[in-house]
C-alpha cells in the first residue's frame, strides 16, 4: 500500500513539473494574436512568422553555436579536472570540487554582474566569445559532477595492470579509462548544451545588438508584445532539449 501511494504522489509531482511545460506547444498552434489555452482555432500562423523572422532565425542559430561550443570547452575542460580531482587527497579534492561546484551554488544574477564587469573590461560584452566562455562556466560543475562519478567507479587496478603490460599513459587512457568515463561524459555534455541553450540571465547581461540567444530573444519579445510566436519559440527550444537529452542517453547505452 505505502508503494502505491509513492508512486502516485510521484505521478503527481511528475505532472505538476511536467505540465505548464507542456502547456506551451498548444499556444504555439493558435491562430489568435493573444495567448488562449486551449487555442480557440488551430493554425501554423505564427510558425510561419517564426521562420520568415531574421532575428528569430539569427537568435536560434546564435543559441546553437553558443551551446555547442560551451559544450565542447566544458567537457573537454571538466573531464580534466575529474581526472585531476582523483589524484589529490581527500581534503584537496573536497576543496576543489567546491570550487568547481561555485557556479551551481552562486546565485546567477551575481555571476552575470561580475561576468559582465571582467567581460567589459576586455572588450567581450556582445560577443560569441564572451557568451561561450560565460556558459562554460555555467555548466562545467555539471561535467565535473557527471564525469567524476565514472571516474570515482573505475577500478584503478585495470590501469595499474594495462601500465603493467607495457602500455603508455596515452594507450592506457584510449583503451581503459576512457571508454569506462565514456557515459559520464555523455551525460555531462548533454547537462552543458542544455544549460547554455537556456541560460537568459547571463545572456542578458553579456548579449549585444547583433549577438543574441533565443532566450534574450523571448524575453525581448515578452516585454514588448507578448504574441504566440514567443511559444513557438519555446516549443522549440523544448524539442531541442528533449533531443539532446534522448540522444545523451542512447549514446551512453550504446557505451555502456
Amino acid at each position: 500500500m505505502t508503494g502505491a501511494w509513492t508512486k502516485a504522489f510521484a505521478a503527481l509531482l511528475a505532472a505538476a513539473i511536467v505540465m505548464p511545460v507542456l502547456a506551451v506547444a498548444p499556444l504555439a498552434f493558435s491562430e489568435q494574436s493573444f495567448l488562449v489555452l486551449p487555442p480557440r482555432t488551430w493554425s501554423l500562423r505564427w510558425w510561419s512568422v517564426f521562420f520568415a523572422d531574421a532575428s528569430w532565425l539569427r537568435a536560434l542559430l546564435t543559441s546553437l553555436e553558443v551551446a555547442a561550443l560551451s559544450c565542447l570547452l566544458s567537457v573537454a575542460a571538466g573531464t580534466s579536472a575529474a581526472l585531476g580531482l582523483q589524484a589529490l587527497g581527500p581534503r584537496a579534492r573536497a576543496l576543489a570540487t567546491g570550487l568547481f561546484l561555485g557556479p551551481m551554488v552562486a546565485p546567477v544574477i551575481v555571476l552575470a554582474v561580475g561576468l559582465y564587469a571582467l567581460a567589459r573590461s576586455f572588450g567581450l560584452v556582445g560577443s560569441t566569445l564572451g557568451l561561450v566562455l560565460a556558459h562554460t562556466m555555467l555548466a562545467l560543475p555539471y561535467v565535473v559532477l557527471n564525469v567524476g562519478v565514472s571516474v570515482a567507479a573505475l577500478d584503478p587496478r585495470l590501469a595499474l595492470a594495462a601500465s603493467g603490460l607495457g602500455a603508455g599513459p596515452g594507450r592506457v587512457f584510449r583503451t581503459v579509462t576512457w571508454p569506462a568515463i565514456l557515459p559520464g561524459v555523455m551525460g555531462g555534455g548533454v547537462f552543458a548544451f542544455v544549460t547554455s541553450f537556456d541560460e537568459v540571465v547571463l545572456a542578458v547581461f553579456l548579449a549585444g545588438p547583433s549577438v543574441k540567444t533565443l532566450p534574450v530573444r523571448i524575453w525581448e519579445e515578452v516585454r514588448t508584445e507578448y504574441t504566440p510566436v514567443v511559444a513557438v519559440a519555446a516549443t522549440i527550444m523544448i524539442i531541442l532539449a528533449v533531443i539532446g537529452s534522448a540522444m545523451g542517453r542512447f549514446a551512453t547505452r550504446r557505451s555502456a
